[in-house]
């Protein structure tokens, strides 16, 4: 059985827009989706980018503003027309949640969308223990455990190790998807990731001349 490795944050507004049609491509080839939540800011500066708070305004107005709009009317799903109130909220207990379901199978897919849509369609602050329990308890699961276990040190430290590994492997943004080693940032290139799943692209041959001499 095929896997893909689905590197995003839980406030990702391109892993939300892309979420959707990553199940719709995971049906169709019978992929097994495996789920690694990461804390995005440490993962970025990793990679020597800037984050969103020390971007021009006009990119961060291009980002929230143009290219959401554009993304969310081609994926067809629901959308605010302005950056989340609560965007710059610690999302951390929301991911461990996640974590806490564990890394694949059907109820981890539908709580991350379920995450993911109320950042990116209601506003929902990820950071509000509530409201994650809500989420939680409308999907059927017993949001007093599922919590315990997120704030526990093993899930707490299983974020932190997604993050590491995300960091050592070269991942700079939401959502990276790595179909047998082939990474694909950006929900823009599900296509190409479905296509991998049946026709491998060849290797990689780029080589960098200031590093390679």
């Amino acid at each position: 059985m095929p896997v893909i490795e689905y590197v995003y944050s839980a406030h990702s507004a391109f892993a939300y827009l892309g979420s959707r049609r990553l199940s719709e491509i995971c049906a169709r080839h019978h992929v097994t989706l495996i789920h690694k939540p990461i804390m995005l800011s440490p993962v970025v500066e990793a990679q020597g980018s800037l984050g969103f708070a020390s971007r021009t305004q006009a990119h961060v107005d291009y980002f929230f503003g143009r290219e959401i709009e554009r993304w969310a009317e081609y994926r067809q799903v629901p959308v605010i027309k302005h950056r989340p109130t609560f965007h710059d909220a610690d999302y951390r207990l929301a991911s461990a949640m996640i974590l806490a379901l564990g890394n694949s199978g059907p109820q981890v897919d539908e709580f991350a969308h379920n995450i993911l849509t109320s950042h990116w369609r209601d506003d929902s602050d990820l950071s509000d223990e509530t409201l994650l329990r809500e989420i939680a308890t409308d999907l059927g699961h017993d949001a007093e455990t599922i919590v315990a276990k997120a704030k526990s040190d093993a899930v707490q430290n299983a974020l932190d190790d997604n993050s590491t590994w995300a960091q050592s492997n070269n991942i700079f943004g939401s959502p990276t998807y790595i179909v047998d080693g082939d990474a694909f940032y950006g929900q823009d290139h599900l296509e190409l990731v479905e296509r991998a799943l049946t026709k491998p692209f060849a290797p990689n041959t780029w080589r960098n001349p200031s590093v390679d001499n």
